[in-house]
């Protein structure tokens, strides 16, 4: 679900107002749905007075003592300050952005990280406490910063974070970043555990359901250390260097633990040291895990039994052979959606006795089918170029197959329907291709077309329950493209091994609290769309207003620093996250203007 501004009117009678929206499958294809209509909360126009020194109680959800008296009372009102200014020579300067890095301070606040890090790492002789810099690291990983470097040198100057944290930006340096991650690194562990204790106090999320998964990300350049290697790059850069990162998510998205593995490591092997990890970490108990076909091996699920543990696996698309008739039988099938049908079925001779469900999809059945003519358009080119050339200049018949199998490799799908041979003359040159379609093999395809199985063994008996817990595999990959697209997990810079890991710990931190922020939507009636609300907040900066006053015949400059006040749309949605901003001015006393160079 997500927001949707609208406005209605014109002229001077323009009213502007949030809906909240969720998309729904139809057989026209994807509509919106309009799911409630976001009115004003009272007290949106009760002027709220706080200041800058009261940022940190703010940050953390504290309500601002200094709140404006109501007409009629008396009491420690503040005073005003007058002067006499020459409204010629106002000007603006030293705009930072403020909306987008106040947030990510919230929320790292919010979730108790400064108070662990604080706890852990203590403060010795650097100017910078650690806690600070790390906290830097992860707001501008929440912030979509590429890397340290540019965090030193151009982002953190942009933001308003010195205000906010009381470190100058000539403090904030790529040695000091570097050494951040160092320290950060190493409380890893201590990490992820307050990161448990905080969802189940925030949200009282329960951890016996996991859902696990595993993708990659490269690295730019040759560096990437021990684990660097060259693997099945799911971000379509097979040229370079990767890392395979395992996440481990709860039902509802949010990230619980990860394991850096090294790149050319296939899925299926990370199984059994992920579920050790997390029963050394968080006690043995009899868990649900969902895992997709990629997973899959016998030795995995038996080590899964033995351990009292339970899942919910896909199986390979090969699988479905065995089950054609269940298939194709029209009887038991229960439908989840228009579109989604299950049924239990019996396992088949000589398997284990986990329970199947045997799953349709009519919107997958259009998709695999658009793909699957896609592959045979394109081979059927390739096959008939490669046939025609043949036929004008003949060639040797080892290097013609060669290339077919390339061809044919390239399009797996299309491979299987497809019988090439290469024609040979007298001389054994290839003279043209002889392309043959496998009548049973196509038919099949069609049958299988949006068909999957399920397999676990869990005492259920409703196969709706179980393609439901299946499909919580999509927060994992939900997780992912946050990192990869909002977090910009890829590429990575680093060279040494335990940088590449204190990356990938920050990544993971930001996506908690990226996670955590749409969880705090949800609740307050926001819907789940976290980029659009962050855009939205970011168009709030700070300032200095520089007001040339005159004062018994003496000329001065006076210097305020002040917060943009938001558009009443985006002062909505703050109201409603409670979220308040410092509205007092501050005043600036001798202020030198910084040129870095």
């Amino acid at each position: 679900m997500y927001l949707r501004r609208h406005r209605s009117g014109s002229g001077e009678q323009v009213y502007e107002y949030w809906t909240l929206v969720k998309s729904v499958r139809t057989a026209c294809g994807p509509r919106q749905e309009i799911v409630a209509t976001l009115g004003k909360l009272p007290g949106l126009d009760q002027h709220v007075r706080a200041s800058w020194e009261e940022v940190a109680a703010l940050l953390e959800g504290k309500s601002s003592s200094n709140q404006q008296l109501s007409f009629g009372e008396s009491g420690g009102a503040e005073k005003p300050l007058w002067r006499e200014v020459n409204v010629r020579e106002v000007r603006v300067e030293r705009t930072r952005e403020f909306g987008e890095v106040y947030l990510g301070l919230a929320l790292w606040r919010r979730l108790h990280l400064h108070t662990l890090l604080g706890e852990l790492i203590g403060w010795g002789k650097e100017e910078v406490p650690w806690e600070l810099t790390a906290s830097v690291l992860t707001v501008a990983r929440f912030c979509g910063q590429l890397s340290e470097l540019g965090v030193a040198e151009r982002w953190y100057q942009r933001t308003a974070l010195e205000d906010l944290l009381g470190v100058s930006w000539d403090k904030i340096n790529e040695d000091r970043l570097y050494r951040g991650l160092d320290e950060l690194a190493e409380k890893k562990d201590q990490l992820t555990a307050h990161l448990l204790k905080r969802y189940e106090s925030l949200f009282g999320v329960g951890f016996e359901f996991l859902v696990y998964d595993v993708t990659s990300t490269f690295f730019e350049g040759q560096g990437g250390g021990l684990k660097a290697a060259r693997g099945h790059s799911r971000d379509k850069r097979p040229d370079c260097k990767q890392v395979c990162i395992g996440l481990v998510v709860s039902s509802e998205g949010l990230p619980l633990a990860y394991e850096v593995f090294a790149g050319n490591r296939s899925d299926v092997t990370t199984v059994q040291e992920i579920v050790t990890m997390m029963e050394s970490k968080y006690g043995k108990a009899k868990r649900i895990w969902v895992m997709d076909r990629g997973m899959v091996s016998q030795l995995n699920l038996d080590f899964l039994k033995q351990r009292q543990a339970y899942y919910v696996v896909g199986t390979r698309k090969s699988e479905l052979k065995k089950y054609q008739s269940a298939l194709l039988d029209s009887k038991s099938w229960h439908k989840v959606r228009p579109d989604v049908e299950v049924k239990l079925i019996e396992p088949a001779e000589g398997t284990t006795g986990d329970q199947l469900i045997l799953c349709r999809s009519a919107a997958r059945q259009q998709k695999e089918k658009g793909m699957l003519a896609r592959q045979e358009q394109r081979l059927l080119k390739k096959l008939i170029q490669i046939d025609q050339s043949l036929a004008r200049k003949p060639k040797k018949k080892e290097p013609v197959e060669r290339r077919i199998g390339r061809w044919l490799g390239r399009y797996p799908a299309a491979d299987k329907i497809f019988e090439v041979k290469a024609l040979t003359n007298d001389q054994g040159q290839a003279y043209g291709l002889s392309i043959a379609c496998k009548v049973d093999r196509t038919q099949w395809a069609q049958q299988a077309q949006g068909a999957y199985l399920l397999q676990s063994n869990w005492p259920e008996k409703d196969p709706i329950k179980f393609w439901a817990w299946y499909m919580q595999l999509q927060q994992a990959e939900a997780a992912f493209r946050t990192s990869k697209s909002d977090l910009k997990l890829r590429p990575i810079f680093h060279h040494k091994t335990e940088r590449v890991e204190a990356h990938i710990l920050v990544c993971f931190l930001a996506l908690a609290m990226w996670r955590t922020l749409e969880m705090w939507m949800k609740g307050k009636g926001l819907g789940t769309c976290a980029r659009q609300l962050v855009g939205e907040i970011a168009t709030i900066k700070s300032m200095d207003v520089v007001l040339p006053v005159r004062s018994d015949q003496e000329q001065a400059e006076l210097r305020l620093r002040v917060v943009s006040k938001p558009d009443r749309m985006v002062a909505e949605l703050l109201q409603r996250l409670d979220l308040q901003l410092p509205t007092r001015s501050k005043l600036i006393e001798n202020v030198v203007q910084k040129i870095r160079v």
